[in-house]
This record gives structure tokens, sequence and C-alpha cells, in this order.
């Protein structure tokens, strides 16, 4: 029996128990939890601190070492998302609709489990708990396999969370950790069809790609996010800059950052020069520029169609300049990995018509591409941003960890 064969019938299992679980119970099993992480932040954190080490002699760059790094701060922003996920609505058992056919029967659509959710993700430790915490919540069984760079932290943190679970009477299966970070044990995951219903890859483009090829387990793809920022012809350049500064360098290492600036001619002249005085402030970035955009800007390196396609993850912005929104419009959908898109302008007919016709989970008008996120849209929590359109699509709360199931009653119907 393999590894993925093991952790696959255990979860099996699991999810047959956390489907019947109470709503009470799940809320008070998170709470302790939440309590227990707390109480084990010596233990947690020093493993963090075994990772960390090792990254930073790998040379790996500040940004990343910062999305693997764990602090008491962070701990404790954990546990309250926990207790966040406690006090949210429970989906399971939620009366999708419910009528009486023609035939008489009484039909009753209903909100169940999806059964065992397996997540492959990489660097943040935190995304373990938070994707166990959405899955508990609703029935689900987990399977976690984080990436190599983090694997004493994360086995930290699911030896806390399944000795809490025990500890309360619930099976501690209802989250397992695949401790083999091999590409061989990933692969297998991704094909475990008889025991995994949905698989959520949470990492950037090389990894989603790589799922998307290999798995034959059903995927939600989520996360890469070539996000761009369009500065509108009728924009106000004063919140264009605000704007463009915060979605870049307030967390340049995630999915929501800003990634693509693209510019219309007739305020590219102000706008750059405005905005690489003023961004340099906050933090040096690097302007790869086409030629007009670069005729604008101090310090510009010329930008490639790589440079328009990548996810950056760091303080590197691609610039674009263009004669129209229609080209805007053009450019986005062209580059775009149906993340988060964002228009700058005062011109509603602008603002409507970048609305509808971008293709993407989220597209804001006037606003920073950071609020991209489950908390902030008032979803509670979220396990991942979906970049596709089947069964999700944006922030993945708790009603996206669910399929429904009809009940039907009758009296004696045939059909004739």
């Amino acid at each position: 029996m393999t590894i993925i064969d093991r952790l696959g019938q255990q979860a099996k299992a699991a999810s047959s128990d956390l489907a019947n679980l109470a709503t009470s119970t799940k809320n008070k099993a998170l709470y302790q939890i939440a309590k227990d992480l707390l109480e084990s932040e010596d233990y947690i954190l020093a493993e963090n601190a075994r990772d960390v080490d090792k990254a930073e002699e790998n040379g790996i760059s500040e940004i990343m070492v910062d999305r693997l790094l764990l602090t008491r701060e962070r701990l404790e922003a954990i546990a309250t998302g926990l207790r966040q996920v406690a006090d949210l609505p429970d989906p399971i058992g939620q009366v999708v609709r419910g009528y009486t056919n023609m035939d008489g029967l009484k039909i009753v659509q209903k909100r169940v489990p999806l059964g065992v959710i397996a997540m492959i993700f990489e660097s943040r430790p935190n995304v373990s708990v938070d994707a166990f915490s959405l899955a508990f919540k609703t029935g689900n069984a987990i399977i976690l396999r984080g990436g190599r760079d983090a694997i004493n932290s994360n086995k930290a943190l699911a030896d806390v969370v399944r000795k809490s679970l025990e500890n309360q009477g619930i099976t501690p299966d209802a989250v397992q950790l695949v401790e083999d970070t091999s590409h061989a044990v990933a692969r297998e995951l991704m094909q475990a069809v008889d025991y995994v219903d949905v698989l959520i890859p949470r990492g950037g483009a090389k990894l989603i790609q790589t799922v998307k090829e290999t798995s034959k387990v059903p995927v939600i793809e989520t996360g890469v996010g070539n996000v761009h920022i369009y500065v509108d012809e009728y924009a106000d350049l004063e919140m264009a800059t605000h704007i463009v500064i915060n979605a870049k360098t307030q967390r340049p290492s995630v999915c929501n950052a800003c990634e693509s600036l693209v510019v219309h001619k007739n305020v590219a002249k102000d706008f750059l020069p405005r905005l690489e005085e003023a961004i340099q402030k906050v933090h040096a970035v690097e302007f790869r520029a086409d030629e007009i955009a670069a005729s604008y800007l101090k310090s510009a390196v010329p930008v490639s169609d790589a440079d328009y396609a990548t996810e950056f993850l760091d303080y590197i912005l691609s610039v674009k300049v263009v004669d129209s929104l229609d080209d805007a419009i053009n450019w986005v959908n062209r580059y775009s990995t149906r993340h988060s898109e964002a228009i700058v302008t005062t011109n509603i007919n602008h603002a409507e018509r970048f609305q509808d016709e971008v293709d993407a989970a989220a597209v804001y008008v006037n606003a920073s591409t950071r609020f991209t996120d489950g908390f902030v849209f008032g979803l509670g929590a979220e396990i991942g941003i979906s970049t596709q359109k089947v069964h999700a699509r944006g922030p993945m709360g708790l009603e996206a960890l669910t399929s429904t199931k009809f009940y039907i009653n009758g009296s004696g119907q045939i059909r004739e």
C-alpha cells in the first residue's frame, strides 16, 4: 500500500464521520484548536525557524522568506481565522430550494460536503490551517501537500491540529499531511481518483500548470494573478498613483498584487513621471516598459512579451501605453489570468464597459486589486481564489466547498 493509498483510505473513512458532525461540535472544535495552536507557539515557531533558516541558506529572496515566516502575530491571526470560520453559518444541510413537482413528488435540494479535498500548495504554512478549517466546517476531510521549504512548519501545525481533534473525540484524519514532498508522491495524489473528490492547487504558475496537465482528479484552478491596472484618459491621476502604489508595493508576493500597468496615451506623459517619483519613496520598483512609456520614465528597462505575461511576485511592473479604452480591454483580456483587474477613471461609461467586457473573477473601478480576498468580500474566509468558471469563481468560501443533493419523497408514484 502506498502513502497515498493509506492517506486516501483514511480520508474517505473520516469524511463519512465528518459529514454527520453537528454544527455545534464543529464550532467548539475550531475554537479549541485555535487555543491549542496558541499554547503550542514555542513548538510551532521553533519548527518554522528551521524552515526559514534553510531558506535563507539556500538564497531564497526576502519576499519569498516573508511568505514562509510565522511570527507570534501571524499565529494569532491564524487562530483568529479559525474562530471566524467557527462563527460563520454552516452551509451543510442548507436547503437551496424545495418544491412539489407535477407528479406530487416532494423535492428538496440541500447542500452536502464534497467529501475528500486535496490541496497542493507552496510556501505559506498558514494555508494548511486555513484550508483545514474551511474543509472541516463543511464536513470534508482534507489531504494537504505543502512544499518542501515549509515542511517542518506544516508538520508542526498539522500535528497540533490532529492532536486537538483526537483529544476532542473527533477523527484526527479530518486533516492529513503528505510528509513526502517528492514529485512522484504529488503526482500520485493528483491521480488518486478512488479517494479524492476535488484537488485545489495553490501557488505559482508552474505549479498550477503542472497540476492541470497531470491531474486525473477534478481540479479547481486558483491563485495565479497577472493583475492589471488600467489608468484611463479620464483618471484622477492622484488617485491612480495611490492605487498603483498600494497594489504593487503593499505586499508584492501575493496573487492580488498588481503586475501590469496599462496607461492611456493622453495621460502617460503626466502620470508615469508622477508615479515613478512617488513609488520610489515607498519602495524601489523596476519598470519594464514599452518604448513610449520608457520615454517618460527616468529609469526603465525594455519590456518583453514574456514580461507582459509574467506574475512577478516582486517589485517589478510591466508598463504598456495604449491608444484607447478598446485597446486597454483587449490588452488586458489577452494577458489576464482571469484573477483581478482594475480601471481608474471618472468616466462612468468607461468604468461600466471595462467591468462588463474584461473577463476576470474580480473587476474593480477606482480601487486597489489588493482587496480580492474572502475575508474582505464578506465570505469570512477563503480556501483560494478560483480563476476558472466551473463550480466556483473568485474567493472560495464555505459554499464553494459544498455540492448539492436532491432529496425526493413520494407516496407510491411510478413513472408512466
